[in-house]
């Protein structure tokens, strides 16, 4: 199976690279290679690639610059999504499209399974939900991935920015009233293609195992790195306000990937500890160490 995935330059696209390399039959492709919002952009790559599956992770995912640029994500989100989902339809190529914990609203506190209603709170989740609804109008042979809290490889994320500021700073404050599941790119990626090769279809909802606040989440962080956990302190939403609201609890559920046979995920502690190993071994030396 030739599978083409959007967004190959971002995290979970280069994670997704990462899984099958070797296998001879994964490209990947970003903006450079064609812009989704434009008309003509999906045939001409599905033309180009003739892919016998497509993975759309091309998405904007600035959950606070969305709220400023409501029609940049939109344009991306959902109608690039809805372009390319039509598309893979008129040329019966399945089609799945990864999507997120912000189509939520956070008001369950025990977290939501994969029919849950979708219940927005900003322009980027309203632009996934437009994008999930777009995948099913579509038709054909689709299926929607929801994840959340992504870390890995790459230039950005929370695990690097906690690191980077226990660096500079003697303490830090992290809001712990919102909660949700970590969960690290290759993992992911290693389940996106165990739905593939058990022909899933249908609303997966796909994290490692485990749930945490974003506090508890920095502290752990700092302990697998090294440094002491306490020098992280607690605070309230309220003390850190952001253009985009959160959601207080978006601990995604499942079900769905246990009807088509993935097994459980590791848990996001050992998938931390995992990458954090990865990111001693990759980072150069500094000067004077041996």
């Amino acid at each position: 199976m030739k599978i083409l995935v959007t967004g190959a330059a971002g995290m979970l696209g280069r994670a997704i690279l990462e899984e099958y390399d070797g296998a001879g039959h994964c490209v990947g492709v970003d903006l450079p290679d064609g812009d989704l919002t434009l008309h003509g952009t999906a045939l001409e790559l599905m033309m180009r690639h003739a892919p016998q599956h497509v993975i759309h992770a091309a998405a904007y995912t600035d959950v606070d610059r969305a709220e400023s640029e409501p029609e940049r994500a939109h344009a991306l989100n959902a109608e690039g999504t809805r372009m390319l989902a039509r598309c893979c339809t008129s040329l019966n190529v399945p089609f799945t499209y990864i999507s997120t914990d912000y189509v939520f609203d956070g008001e369950v506190p025990d977290g939501y399974y994969e029919d849950a209603p979708l219940r927005p709170l900003g322009v980027y989740g309203s632009t996934k939900a437009l994008g999930e609804q777009e995948v099913q109008s579509a038709g054909g042979d689709w299926r929607i991935v929801r994840t959340s809290w992504l870390f890995g490889p790459g230039p950005k994320n929370f695990v690097l920015t906690v690191r980077r500021l226990l660096a500079e700073r003697p303490t830090l404050t992290v809001v712990e009233d919102q909660t949700g599941c970590p969960t690290y790119a290759p993992d992911l990626a290693r389940v996106l293609r165990l739905i593939l090769l058990n022909k899933g279809r249908g609303i997966f909802h796909a994290t490692n195992a485990g749930a945490t606040n974003w506090h508890a989440f920095a502290r752990e962080i700092a302990r697998c790195s090294g440094a002491d956990p306490q020098r992280i302190r607690p605070c309230a939403t309220e003390a850190y306000p952001t253009p985009a609201r959160r959601p207080a609890c978006s601990i995604l559920r499942s079900r769905n990937l246990e009807s088509v046979g993935v097994g459980p995920r590791p848990s996001w502690q050992e998938a931390l500890g995992r990458y954090i190993a990865w990111l001693a071994r990759s980072e150069p030396l500094q000067p004077g160490a041996q």
